[in-house]
């Protein structure tokens, strides 16, 4: 069996019918309730320490954005909107915190001593030279895009929202996104030819 599939079943089985929705928790966290917080935290705590490991950060690393995330979403608690998804303001958040650790840790490496660098394996380097490059054709792309488009693109395929709760958080309809969305990944596919 399918390994995905399992872990669906797991899933489906484990849910308890009493078990509060996002919207619920997010009322009561914005009261300030503590235990709704703590089955928020349960709820996405392994979810977004994945997608950070995903998106190739070290998990120590990880570890300490998914928990700066959530304090966040704590000590701003009040400013929550009820009506949009926490969720997606939790990925949002714990993706913001990740892009800007790649771009400390880039500045770290630009700042090392060259001779330290040398000692790198030269097919290490050409895989890290070809990451780089890739990365860097893939943000280009997504930066050519007009800004709307982008926004959904990073919510929907980097953040991985739905396009349901993408439309939450843009006040947009969900066929706006799909209309987005196809021509955004229209855009990445010209963009990025070379590569395939």
């Amino acid at each position: 069996m399918n390994s995905l599939l399992l872990q669906l079943i797991l899933l489906l089985a484990s849910v308890d019918s009493d078990e509060l929705s996002d919207p619920e928790l997010a009322i009561k966290i914005k009261k300030g309730n503590h235990e709704a917080f703590k089955k928020f935290f349960d709820r996405y705590n392994a979810f977004l320490l994945n997608y950070l490991m995903k998106r190739g950060t070290a998990k120590e690393a990880a570890k300490d954005l998914v928990q700066q995330a959530f304090v966040l979403i704590w000590e701003k608690r009040e400013e929550i909107d009820e009506t949009k998804s926490l969720r997606a303001y939790l990925f949002r958040i714990g993706y913001t915190r990740m892009l800007n650790l790649f771009r400390d840790h880039s500045k770290f490496d630009e700042e090392a001593d060259p001779e330290e660098n040398s000692h790198h394996d030269e097919t290490e380097q050409n895989d890290e030279n070809r990451n780089k490059e890739l990365n860097s054709a893939i943000e280009t792309a997504i930066s050519a895009m007009p800004e709307k488009r982008q926004e959904v693109f990073r919510l929907c395929f980097i953040q991985e929202f739905t396009y349901k709760e993408a439309a939450e958080v843009l006040d947009v309809s969900v066929k706006t996104i799909e209309n987005h969305m196809g021509l955004a990944l229209k855009d990445m596919r010209e963009s990025l030819k070379q590569y395939r």
